[in-house]
């Protein structure tokens, strides 16, 4: 007697249909989780973010700090100024900083890290692995049997400290904080908490060299670390002192560089800030930090008109002191961010300085910081 198949049939569609159930769950999970991975995090409170004034000199130093209290310091000024960024961590309750960035080796931006990283914990130290360390001198050789030894160096008064002591102090004051030291790496991102993001646009490989600098501008500059914070709907660009090679490089690349504020490069030098940059970023505020003393023409006229062509909100350290924006990464109470200056400017925001000194130069001010009032103009016509 044959048996019957009719049942065979019956299971054999359920366990397909097991599978395809199975196999839907499994894909619909994955592609929730792909999905939740690409959105950002939802915005949790109030995000700050302080422009810090480190005048009358020129430099830059920039306070974030997240809604869950993690906090990145960007620079920390010229030489004499860590009491000052010290004084407005503390003014903002910060204990720890989460993260120290050093965008480049030059003294108005990196001059006051190590009294800053001898003066409070640091977990992480990020910069874009340039090493400017005096070389070591070469041992005394040891004299022949008999010979005469040479006569010691002769002491020399008020000796000026080597070109690159600004960043021996810093090497030396990170490797003696105990700090984690990162190079910058293009694209990733560090988590601060409450749905902050930073991500790292700049540098990226090969770096500049001074043969890429004919057309103007600073090698050193132009491989400024470039960051891009995220919170909610809200974005920023910091620029660092990246030259319009740097933004050229960037423009190359499949980036989302819109931001809601940028932090206009390098001081809002003529090197910087190109039309067709601007345009990519579509910013609606720009921050600019300079020093009132400053001897380069920051920042450049040409810059401004094209910031005021695009219909732009400016800000200046120079003439309003320290500047603070604060957000909750989305609408609240009509305002999408707020930003706040310590000063009314008295001077015309959209009037830029006359410069002293071309800031493509790799001496003198570039190398050794930028002290001291500027030059008066000079009148060619003798008073009567």
């Amino acid at each position: 007697m044959k048996r019957s198949t009719r049942g065979c049939g019956c299971v054999i569609a359920v366990l397909i249909l097991i599978g395809l159930v199975s196999g839907a769950v499994v894909w619909k999970f994955d592609l929730v989780k792909w999905w939740h991975a690409q959105r950002p995090p939802k915005p949790t409170g109030e995000l700050q973010v302080h422009v810090l004034d480190v005048g009358p000199g020129e430099g830059d130093s920039i306070l974030i700090v997240s809604p869950s209290g993690k906090s990145v310091l960007i620079d920390a000024g010229d030489a004499g100024k860590g009491k000052v960024i010290l004084d407005s961590l503390k003014r903002y309750k910060v204990e720890q900083l989460d993260y120290f960035v050093a965008t480049h080796p030059h003294p108005d931006h990196i001059g006051g890290a190590d009294e800053v990283i001898n003066g409070i914990k640091v977990s992480t130290v990020i910069d874009n692995g340039v090493d400017l360390s005096t070389p070591t001198p070469s041992p005394t050789p040891t004299p022949k049997k008999g010979a005469k030894p040479p006569p010691p160096p002769r002491a020399v008064k008020n000796k000026l400290k080597s070109i690159n002591s600004f960043f021996d102090e810093y090497k030396e004051a990170v490797e003696k904080s105990g700090a984690q030291h990162e190079k910058a790496e293009v694209g990733k991102k560090y988590d601060l908490g409450g749905g902050a993001i930073v991500t790292v646009l700049a540098p990226s490989e090969p770096f500049f060299t001074k043969d890429n600098m004919k057309a103007g501008g600073n090698d050193t500059n132009a491989n400024s670390i470039v960051l891009r914070l995220d919170y909610g709907d809200f974005s920023m660009l910091f620029m660092g002192d990246a030259e319009d090679q740097t933004e050229t490089r960037l423009l190359s690349r499949d980036l989302n560089l819109k931001a809601s504020v940028l932090k206009v490069a390098h001081h809002g030098s003529k090197y910087a800030s190109s039309e067709n940059f601007l345009k990519r970023v579509q910013p609606e505020a720009a921050i600019i930090s300079d020093g009132e003393w400053n001897r380069y023409g920051h920042p450049a006229q040409s810059v401004l008109d094209r910031l005021k062509g695009m219909n732009i909100k400016m800000y200046r350290t120079d003439l309003q002191g320290e500047i603070t924006l604060t957000t909750h990464g989305k609408l609240d109470s009509g305002k999408f961010y707020e930003i706040k200056t310590a000063k009314e400017a008295k001077e015309d925001v959209w009037t830029g300085r006359e410069g002293f000194k071309d800031d493509a130069s790799r001496s003198g001010f570039i190398a050794y910081g930028d002290f001291g009032p500027p030059p008066k103009p000079k009148n060619d016509k003798k008073q009567r």
